[in-house]
């Protein structure tokens, strides 16, 4: 069950997505809290500003290995806008982070794709955090809030167009 606490963290990752979106890059934007409830970092999609690998998600990762001890990380959440792609998966379990809450999933990314013929080739499949990193806790999608990300998401295909 997700807490208020939850919900403001999560309502902050769809405001860093579309924030990414204006800059030009994908709806994507995630909040790294310790275990006391202290936003420690955020960040949003930077693919298209910075470099290819610069998701949300390996950006708190790399900062949380560097910031926080091992016990810290372990305790600390990850809310963010869309669920891991497999680098990020990967990236979160190495650094030993905790729970990943998500507003959206990878399955339906994949399914607002299909229904308005998006195309384009991932460069990796398509898994979910627990094909990734089996041993994770994960909560999401949220109903409500997924909206919100496929919206987003549907702007980003039609400036493609």
């Amino acid at each position: 069950m997700l807490t208020d606490n939850d919900m403001i963290h999560l309502k902050r990752c769809v405001e860093l997505a579309a924030e990414a979106v204006a800059a030009g890059d994908r709806p994507f934007g995630s909040v790294l809290v310790s275990a006391d409830g202290v936003v420690l970092k955020e960040d949003r999609n930077r693919i298209h500003s910075v470099e290819p690998t610069y998701h949300p998600e390996i950006a708190l990762a790399r900062w949380a290995a560097q910031n926080m001890s091992a016990a810290e990380r372990a305790q600390a959440v990850v809310y963010t806008s869309g669920e891991h792609c497999p680098m990020c998966s990967a990236a979160h379990a190495w650094a030993g982070l905790g729970r990943i809450v998500y507003a959206s999933s990878s399955q339906q990314l994949r399914q607002w794709m299909q229904e308005v013929g998006v195309t384009e080739p991932a460069p990796v499949n398509t898994l979910s955090i627990h094909e990734v990193a089996p041993h994770l806790e994960v909560q999401g999608p949220v109903a409500g809030l997924d909206q919100q990300i496929k919206a987003l998401h549907q702007q980003v295909w039609q400036k493609a167009d």
